[in-house]
């Protein structure tokens, strides 16, 4: 009897499982429809030679114009078909187009170059093949007569239809690697590789690491810590494009305050272009040294706009952090230092690693803050200022989309073998 329950709870559970998800089935689909089909798109993108203008699929563009008037019968007037092909790269086959006829109109003549013909009151026009760029034009000579009843006899009411088959590089199935190989063999694309790597590692060091350390300032409770810490989510919850703005003018080569500051104090000479200048010399023990200055400054700015959520994060776990640990140890005489590193450390080291990976991520990603400071000017662009230039500076949607691939499969790469070696909380 106590085996006939168990068996019947089992199957009811199991039974319970399948209607969970057969209910959840449904917001599945449309999470992975929402994930997967831009992915999807973009490695298919990447693998065609596709220029903004192959968005739009060839076509056959027909206007329809009457010269004269109509008004009574007898009246001559022309009716002309002017066609051309929209694509600048693709030609149109079997090219017709048909336009109705109506009985109150008798056709004259037909100046055409191509094979046009009437039957059951439809013009019917064989234009062939179409090459890209090209166009022409068929003019009717009509007069009116007797059979003009309605509205529905002027020539005007009824528009032209084509009809063609054509090649749209889109939607077909030629694939090639050639954007991938203009891609790998510029010199370019290393340069900027190696750029976004440092501007990813040091925007997210700094940003963990201030955000740290704003967490251990303000995990001690103080008068007006609230408002402290109310400010410190200033940068974060700001409009990047406000921030950005503020920043470039504050640091403004002609009317910035930091200039007019630095100059006054007799700290430089001139102006300097902190977000126009790529390298800064100064001399170390005889030895020239080129500092990125540029770089730097969007770097500094990354690290200021994005430790809040650092912050946030640890001193949500420090304030989780038993009391007593610490009360222990200062009784053993423990110094401040070696309480964090033996103490709050263990503790952290799973945050910190999960913050690190997305702030690596996004900073990789990072697009619109180098693109409003510098504009991927003095030796700022990354790859993702890569894919802007590439898809809508130059047109090359392909190669654009091949660069996106590129950045998707290097943070694949990252992710999995940083969620494999990283460190988890030891305690």
């Amino acid at each position: 009897m106590k085996k006939n329950i168990q068996y019947k709870s089992s199957e009811l559970l199991r039974k319970e499982k399948k209607l969970a998800l057969l209910l959840i089935l449904p917001t599945i689909c449309l999470v992975l429809s929402i994930v997967l089909i831009p992915l999807i798109a973009n490695f298919w993108i990447s693998f065609k030679p596709i220029s903004l203008g192959d968005l739009r699929p060839p076509t056959l563009i027909i206007k329809e114009n009457i010269r004269g008037k109509l008004s009574k019968s007898g009246e001559i007037a022309k009716i002309h078909y002017r066609y051309r092909n929209s694509s600048t790269k693709y030609d149109l086959n079997e090219v017709i187009f048909t336009d109705f006829i109506p009985k109150g109109i008798d056709i004259r003549e037909i100046k055409q170059d191509t094979i046009c013909s009437v039957e059951s009151n439809k013009l019917i026009c064989t234009l062939g093949k179409l090459k890209a760029k090209s166009s022409g034009k068929i003019i009717l000579e009509v007069s009116r007569n007797d059979s003009w009843v309605n509205i529905d006899d002027n020539p005007k009411k009824h528009k032209p239809i084509a009809s063609f088959t054509t090649t749209n590089i889109l939607t077909s199935f030629d694939f090639t690697l050639e954007n991938f190989k203009k891609i790998f063999s510029a010199n370019e694309f290393w340069q900027v590789l190696k750029i976004t790597i440092y501007y990813t590692v040091f925007g997210t060091a700094g940003a963990l690491l201030l955000g740290l350390f704003a967490a251990q300032i303000l995990q001690k409770s103080f008068k007006g810590r609230p408002i402290i810490r109310g400010l410190l989510l200033f940068p974060y919850v700001s409009p990047v494009i406000a921030v950005a703005f503020a920043w470039v003018i504050l640091f403004d080569p002609f009317s910035g305050v930091v200039n007019s500051m630095l100059i006054q104090m007799e700290v430089i000479e001139k102006p300097i272009n902190f977000f126009g200048q790529k390298f800064v010399s100064f001399y170390f023990f005889g030895f020239e040294l080129k500092f990125p200055l540029a770089l730097s400054m969007v770097i500094i700015f990354e690290i200021w706009r994005y430790f809040p959520l650092s912050f946030l994060f640890i001193l949500a776990k420090m304030q989780s952090i038993p009391e007593d640990i610490y009360e222990a140890a200062e009784i053993d005489g423990a110094t401040p230092l070696q309480q964090f590193y033996f103490l709050s450390l263990p503790f952290l080291i799973g945050i910190i690693a999960t913050l690190f990976l997305l702030r690596f991520i996004w900073t990789f990603n990072k697009f619109d803050d180098i693109f409003l400071l510098t504009g991927g000017n003095a030796g700022t662009r990354t790859l993702t200022v890569n894919v802007y230039e590439q898809a809508f500076a130059i047109s090359n949607l392909g190669a654009g989309a091949a660069v996106a691939v590129i950045i998707f499969l290097i943070l694949l790469i990252f992710s999995i073998f940083f969620i494999k070696y990283s460190k988890k909380e030891t305690i």
